[in-house]
């Protein structure tokens, strides 16, 4: 499975994107795009679709990091919540979270209720995160919407399945 536009779409909004290498905090490496650090030097300036492929790449260990550690299947809004939250967080907290492990034991609804856990920065309530975790838990209890046909075999297959349904 790879991260949907929903996905994109959240990352987007709460990472924010600097065309130009800033340093998010005193003691921090140097980043741009949507919080991308690799090879970044202050000085650097790249353009909205570097920053957009930077993001893709950037998500290739987001990605990773779900299909290792997932063990139930999930549908294309609680995958793409879980990329956001992983990309924030990290692949450890991810592997070493409770919101995993109830996730993996089936209980959907707790692991996701436990994003809302995840909004603190050294013991303090941000609300930026919160928001975050909101709008991620949102997604995640979110009923996915069916897929278009994507080629004429695929409709021509609906189609049928569907007169051999209203058969039944």
């Amino acid at each position: 499975m790879n991260i949907g536009q929903n996905g994109l779409d959240l990352i987007k909004t709460f990472e924010g994107c600097c065309l130009t290498a800033y340093m998010p905090t005193p003691h921090d490496v140097p980043t741009i795009g949507y919080g991308h650090t690799k090879g970044v030097v202050m000085g650097t300036s790249i353009t909205k679709a570097e920053a957009d492929a930077f993001l893709l790449d950037d998500l290739e260990w987001v990605e990773h990091a779900i299909s290792v550690n997932v063990t139930v299947p999930l549908t294309q809004n609680q995958y793409d919540a879980l990329c956001s939250f992983v990309y924030n967080l990290g692949a450890t907290n991810f592997r070493k979270s409770t919101l995993l492990r109830k996730i993996n034991a089936g209980d959907y609804v707790g692991g996701g209720n436990e994003l809302l856990r995840w909004n603190k920065q050294k013991g303090k309530t941000l609300r930026g995160l919160t928001r975050r975790r909101k709008a991620e838990l949102a997604l995640f209890m979110t009923k996915d919407q069916p897929k278009a046909p994507t080629s004429f075999f695929e409709a021509l297959l609906a189609i049928i399945m569907s007169l051999i349904n209203k058969k039944d």
